[in-house]
């Protein structure tokens, strides 16, 4: 017979037992649950992707002027974009398809609307769409973006078509206003009493961007923000391939010439880099000066003025600065991208990292004054503005 002691021993033991069996039975029949309201799971039946943007694809028009790609365009920069986001389902997960991926970061590249908008309208999570926002739009900048330098072939279209010899490219900066960032004090607070960041190009003469930087703080001025980039320090460490100089077309007597680029008055005089003269009482060879470099200037503020007509989330942007610069990147290269795509080449901007040294060391005059020889290249461009190389329809000498 069995003691009491061993009788209640053997209850306790057969209920921890039971115990921990059904506890086992239950957590073996849980399920993991995934909770997705009604409406978003009506995405493939009524979400924007699977009923508008397919009826759009019966009218090359329309899905151009939704897009800012045609349906040739868009397949094409999916071939390229796609490899680069491919997501793989899961058992408890139907990843979205990769078309729709793309539709929704160009939706709100060309429009600006805001992720909840956008949501709603292709029926996923806000979410979803900040995330596939920031993915593809670093996609299409790693899909697109290649390192050439033809220098030479920009130089001879501005000689041909701007009359400006030995240049390279135009140089400004515009300012992309942001929400302003938590915690960010006034260092995205500008000039214009906005915040945002600053977005340096470099253009050549068809109005194609070549050098891009985006990120610098509001505050900062266009020279500041030149001087701080890559492509920057690059040149003014002359560690950066540029062509050697080269004589004026019809005037061998001034000697070769440095190549360079234009700018406005926010950029520093360099040998590399021309602005115009300063101030109003100017002779008549310094103004025709300023109209021959204002004339091949304002090719970078036409190409500025294509982009945001044409991408308009480069207007006031609510996503964070980070994003900011890898969307702002992604319009220059899908705004290359449809200039060059009659001719099936790919967008083409050159990295300020790359290149070996090309004797771009300048002497100083003094910390914030140009070169010596900066102001020779100044004087000798004037007068061949007014003497071999004038055009007949700028002032007056």
């Amino acid at each position: 017979m069995l003691s009491i002691n061993s009788v209640v021993c053997l209850i306790k033991f057969t209920s921890r037992f039971a115990f921990g069996v059904a506890l086992l039975c239950l957590r073996r029949r849980r399920r993991r649950s995934v909770w997705v309201h009604d409406i978003l799971q009506a995405r493939q039946q009524l979400g924007e992707y699977h009923r508008l943007v397919q009826e759009l694809r019966l009218d090359d028009g329309r899905f151009q002027r939704y897009f800012r790609l045609d349906r040739d365009q868009f397949d094409n920069l999916l071939s390229k974009v796609g490899p680069r986001i491919v997501r793989q389902d899961t058992s408890y997960l139907r990843t979205i398809e990769l078309a729709e991926h793309l539709a929704i970061c160009l939706q709100f590249l060309a429009t600006g609307d805001s992720f909840r908008t956008i949501a709603f309208s292709y029926r996923v999570g806000v979410s979803t769409v900040a995330g596939i926002v920031g993915e593809v739009a670093r996609a299409i900048w790693d899909a697109l973006v290649r390192c050439t330098e033809d220098w030479r072939s920009i130089a001879t279209d501005f000689l041909h078509r701007w009359n400006f010899p030995n240049c390279l490219g135009s140089i400004d900066g515009k300012h992309v206003v942001i929400k302003a960032p938590d915690n960010s004090g006034s260092l995205f607070f500008n000039y214009k009493g906005t915040y945002s960041v600053v977005f340096l190009a470099v253009v050549d003469a068809q109005c194609c961007f070549r050098v891009v930087d985006v990120g610098s703080y509001g505050r900062t001025s266009d020279g500041g923000a030149l001087a701080n980039s890559t492509f920057g320090q690059v040149l003014r460490g002359g560690t950066h391939v540029l062509p050697q100089d080269a004589l004026l077309p019809s005037a061998e007597h001034l000697g070769p010439q440095p190549h360079g680029f234009v700018a406005d008055e926010a950029f520093p005089l360099r040998r590399d880099l021309m602005r115009p003269f300063p101030g109003h009482n100017l002779s008549s060879r310094q103004r025709i000066f300023n109209y021959r470099l204002s004339r091949a200037r304002l090719i970078v503020e036409n190409t500025f003025g294509i982009l945001t007509a044409q991408w308009r989330m480069c207007g006031v942007i609510e996503i964070s600065p980070a994003n900011v610069d890898v969307c702002v990147k992604a319009t220059c290269v899908l705004h290359n991208f449809l200039r060059r795509s009659t001719n099936s080449t790919r967008t083409s901007i050159p990295s300020a990292g790359h290149g070996e040294a090309a004797g771009l060391q300048e002497t100083r005059v003094g910390s914030n004054n140009p070169t010596w020889e900066a102001i020779r290249v100044w004087e000798k461009l004037m007068t061949y503005f007014s003497t071999e190389g004038a055009v007949p329809w700028q002032p007056v000498a």
